[in-house]
């Protein structure tokens, strides 16, 4: 029976040979596979563990190709044989859908590093300038999040569910989950442009020809000011935010004529938004029962990860008073 390194390889037309497929890193959609055979050329594969929303690998792909003539490195998204950009297994083979990129060889971009912080920037940039103008909304996702229904109602669930970190979501939900909630608020979409959306230090590898970004999963319509606002609180550190770090993003950003800029809490929308989204997801799929064990034990490792360590309020205003323009 052809193995699946070897479905993956015909339908995309990488030739013959003994191809096998070792597993690299899990995120929250899917499971990278490095595609390789002997000490050949190897691919980076992403199998969806969730399903596949065509629409979206569509954006994906246009935004990453639009990318590589703005000057921004990127791995190849590689449509198979019939031109798609996403294949579906067969059922004996799991049935999951899979997308082939080239593989990138490199390390995670260190946050601590200057030119880093400044590709960041001028990165964003360069998305948010050649975005301008897009008709698109921003998805709920980034946008609103769980109310106190939506937690009571999760918090039973893994009550009747027997988690351990039952009583520690409930205490959550009473408590900080309101608290971060009131700084939830929809954009307005005057400064709406088309951008990657998941600008973490996690998704750029940095080789020997510099930093190459990753994941445009999730490329879509954004608030400007709000996509900036995140990527200056994730790469200066968080709550335990370094200045001088994000200082130096937002003026890489500036100074590649970035449109936007930081102006107070409620620029961290989003960034409360998609971390009160993810910790809701990752509860509801740690107590499914459709999924398989292992994605249940990763989701419930997330939710332990995260309950406790969300983004702080006062923190955030403390980044936007230090990323006011008159600095």
């Amino acid at each position: 029976m052809r193995s699946r390194a070897g479905f993956v390889a015909d339908v995309y037309g990488l030739g013959g040979g003994a191809w096998e497929m070792a597993p690299v890193a899990r995120g929250a959609l899917g499971q990278i596979w490095r595609l390789s055979a002997g000490g050949g050329a190897a691919w980076a594969v992403k199998e969806l563990l969730f399903g596949c929303d065509e629409e979206q690998v569509a954006r994906e792909a246009a935004l990453r190709n639009a990318a590589e003539g703005l000057g921004i490195a990127a791995p190849r998204f590689l449509p198979d044989r019939d031109g798609a950009y996403v294949t579906r297994l067969p059922e004996s083979m799991g049935g999951s859908y899979v997308k082939l990129y080239d593989w990138v060889d490199g390390s995670e971009a260190d946050p601590g590093d200057p030119e880093n912080l400044t590709w960041c920037g001028r990165t964003l940039a360069l998305l948010h300038r050649a975005g301008e103008g897009t008709k698109e909304t921003p998805d709920d996702w980034y946008e609103r999040c769980p109310g106190e229904e939506d937690w009571a109602e999760l918090c039973e669930e893994a009550r009747r569910a027997g988690v351990p970190w039952a009583d520690a979501l409930e205490r959550f939900a009473a408590t900080e989950a309101v608290r971060l909630a009131r700084h939830v608020t929809p954009s307005g979409g005057e400064d709406t442009v088309t951008s990657h959306l998941d600008m973490r230090p996690q998704n750029v590898l940095v080789g020997p020809s510099g930093p190459a970004l990753l994941d445009w999963d999730n490329a879509g319509p954004v608030s400007a000011a709000r996509e900036l606002a995140r990527a200056a609180y994730v790469w200066a550190g968080g709550n335990d935010f370094r200045a001088d770090s994000a200082r130096r993003l937002v003026r890489g950003y500036l100074d590649a004529g970035g449109p936007a800029l930081v102006e107070g809490v409620e620029s961290f929308s989003l960034l409360f938004a998609t971390d009160l989204n993810y910790l809701r997801v990752q509860a509801e799929s740690a107590i499914d029962p459709h999924l398989t064990p292992a994605q249940r034990e990763f989701a419930s490792g997330q939710v332990v990860g995260l309950l406790g360590n969300l983004p702080d309020p006062a923190a955030t205003s403390r980044l936007a008073r230090a990323l006011a323009p008159e600095w």
